[in-house]
């Protein structure tokens, strides 16, 4: 049977690490098999290209060339990672997937939806998560902590390059993920991320059960 893709959305703070990690124990605790990634990254090759992304010092960058690294690192995740764990009958937890390319450079950087959606199928096959789990918090609040955060890293590894934005770029981010949640309702999970990670996961849990039947 082929398994289940469950991908994490939200602007970096929301907490979407924190929760995918505590479905991942979730879910294994009921004997489920469970494959955990991120991106970009995911692979030796992704890796490589997420410090070109996200480290402080890339600058120069178009929006373009940062959507083409994006997809670049994702169609190596899928062909290396997220195909094989779903024929072997896994469920695979992805921290991101399209859905941030298009809030994140649709949005974001103004790009728009369409060359998004059109890359999504021509280098994906349209691969679509089976649940997006969409983390809302407080706009100010995620970006305080995931500067805070990325601060406190950053003698291990920068990536601080998107935390560099201004708050009306990560306001677009956010109206970006809101409309995709509104165009595919039945994929994509608002979950309010306001309360405190227990009973946000809490939520989550009770969610993947409903709807995956897990």
């Amino acid at each position: 049977m082929r398994g289940k893709f469950i991908t994490f959305e939200g602007l970096d703070g929301s907490g979407k690490s924190t929760q995918l990690a505590k479905l991942a124990r979730g879910l294994r605790s009921r004997g489920v098999s469970v494959v955990v990634t991120r991106e970009p990254g995911g692979t030796t090759t992704g890796e490589k290209i997420r410090d070109v992304l996200l480290h402080s010092a890339t600058s120069g960058l178009s929006p373009l060339t940062e959507m083409a690294l994006m997809f670049a690192s994702r169609a190596q995740h899928i062909h290396e990672v997220i195909l094989p764990g779903l024929s072997s009958g896994h469920v695979v937890l992805c921290d991101r997937f399209t859905d941030s390319t298009e809030a994140y450079q649709g949005g974001g950087r103004k790009l728009g939806s369409k060359a998004v959606l059109q890359l999504h199928e021509i280098l994906c096959g349209n691969l679509k998560p089976d649940l997006t789990i969409l983390l809302d918090n407080d706009l100010g609040l995620s970006i305080d902590r995931a500067r805070h955060r990325n601060r406190r890293k950053s003698s291990e590894k920068d990536e601080n390059r998107f935390e560099q934005e201004n708050r009306a770029f990560f306001a677009r981010v956010r109206n970006a993920y809101q409309a995709i949640a509104q165009r595919e309702p039945h994929r994509v999970h608002l979950i309010n991320a306001r309360g405190t990670p227990r009973e946000t996961h809490a939520a989550i849990m009770e969610l993947v059960k409903k709807k995956l039947k897990i």
